[in-house]
Formats: structure tokens, C-alpha cells, sequence
């Protein structure tokens, strides 16, 4: 007769699955993906190593599972934030601007969730993340065309295009923010300082980028795509 697992040890071990993603997001957060090793995630969870393969293949599936658990945080706030604004153009300058700010809050997290080099699955989630971005901003670029606000254009090509755009204009920010290893530098895959840690997206501990990116890159970005929608800035005379 094959082996059937009690509630009681089903809800352990779905306990320790949780506690492990936890420790993995904190990992993820201090420092990248590089330093998410299996040895070091149940090091952080408490448990042996051997017990992460109850849960997990390997590092890529603890990668994936990881990478998802992020995502649907960061994807529910901007979520949270369009159902927020009134207009399909205030909605489409929310996604931008809470994405922007989140990021630049956690960058060493955002580093790691938009660029930093991975397995080939991590990129595969990446280009998931992408076009839920991606339909967020189309949809409400449709509405806006829709009853006039925008001219005429490809909602999903011209969302893509702006997804594209705001990732690479905020790479830089995120790779020289205090805590932020480099790819290719001597402090690749190293902890964030002690003591440099605040408070970022997804609840975790990331060092702050210097206080002018938070206090200009956002708003020019939330400009840049008013700008390239065809529609009208704020600061507009």
C-alpha cells in the first residue's frame, strides 16, 4: 500500500516549504541570486540541507518558485495602486511610478529580478513578469485610445516598448545603489553591508539608493511614458 502522508506532517512540511521560501526572498534580497545556494537557503530556514530536496529538485526550481513569489508581490501592488486612479492615464502613470519607486526601495531585490545574470528558467519567469507588465499597461493604453484620452495606436506594442524602457532606465540606478554586487566585481554575490539594510518591496531587508534617484528618476520616467503615449505631462504648459 502506498504511503499516504497524515494532515498533521502534510501541514509540517507545507510549513517548512513557507519557511524556506521566506528565508530564500531574504537571501534574494541581500544578496542576488548568486548567494540563493541551497546550502545557504536551509542554513537561513534552519533545517539540513538534504530536507530543501523534500521541497525543491534543485537550485532552479527553488529559483522559479522564488522568482513567482516576488513577482506576484510586486504585481499585486501595482495592482493595487491602478485600481487607485481614476482615469486610464493616471492608472498607466501608477503602474510606472510604483513599479520605479519599489524597485529603487529594494534595489538589491530589483536587481536580481530584472537583470541579474541567472539559469535559463529565471529568465524564462523574467519574460512572464515582463508581459504581466506588459497587459497591465496595454489594457488601460486601450481604454485611454478608446474614449479619446490617447491618438491611435498598438496598446500591446507600445506597452511592451515602455516595459522595455523603464527596466533599462532603471538597471543603472539599481547596480550602483549602496548594497548592489555587481556582475563582475569583487564584491559579486556578497552580502549587503551590515547595518545599510532598510525596509523595501516585498517586505525584505535592501539597502537605499542615494535619495536623489528615489527623489528624480521616478517622476521622469512617469513623465517619459506620458510624453511617449502621445498624451499630455503634467508639467506641460
Amino acid at each position: 500500500m502506498a504511503y499516504r502522508r497524515t494532515p498533521a506532517v502534510q501541514a509540517r512540511l507545507d510549513a517548512q516549504r513557507e519557511a524556506v521560501l521566506q528565508s530564500a526572498v531574504g537571501l534574494l534580497a541581500e544578496r542576488g541570486y548568486g548567494g540563493c545556494t541551497m546550502a545557504a537557503v536551509a542554513d537561513r530556514a534552519g533545517i539540513a540541507t538534504g530536507s530543501l530536496y523534500q521541497h525543491f529538485s534543485g537550485k532552479a526550481e527553488l529559483s522559479v518558485q522564488l522568482f513567482r513569489r516576488v513577482v506576484t508581490h510586486e504585481i499585486d501592488a501595482v495592482n493595487a495602486a491602478v485600481a487607485r486612479q481614476d482615469t486610464p492615464r493616471r492608472r498607466i502613470a501608477a503602474v510606472v511610478e510604483t513599479f520605479a519607486a519599489r524597485a529603487l526601495r529594494a534595489p538589491r531585490l530589483a536587481y536580481a529580478l530584472l537583470v541579474e545574470p541567472a539559469d535559463a528558467v529565471v529568465d524564462e519567469e523574467r519574460l512572464v513578469f515582463r508581459r504581466a507588465f506588459r497587459d497591465v499597461i496595454a489594457t488601460e493604453i486601450a481604454a485611454a485610445v478608446a474614449s479619446g484620452e490617447l491618438p491611435e495606436q498598438d496598446p500591446v506594442l507600445t506597452a511592451a516598448a515602455l516595459v522595455g524602457a523603464v527596466g533599462e532606465a532603471l538597471a543603472g540606478p539599481l547596480a550602483a545603489a549602496p548594497g548592489t554586487a555587481v556582475p563582475g566585481t569583487a564584491a559579486s554575490g556578497a552580502a549587503a553591508t551590515p547595518g545599510a539594510a532598510e525596509t523595501g518591496a516585498a517586505g525584505t531587508g535592501a539597502a537605499e539608493p542615494e535619495q536623489s534617484d528615489k527623489t528624480t528618476v521616478v517622476p521622469a520616467l512617469v513623465s517619459f511614458t506620458l510624453r511617449a503615449l502621445g498624451g499630455r505631462d503634467d508639467s506641460d504648459a
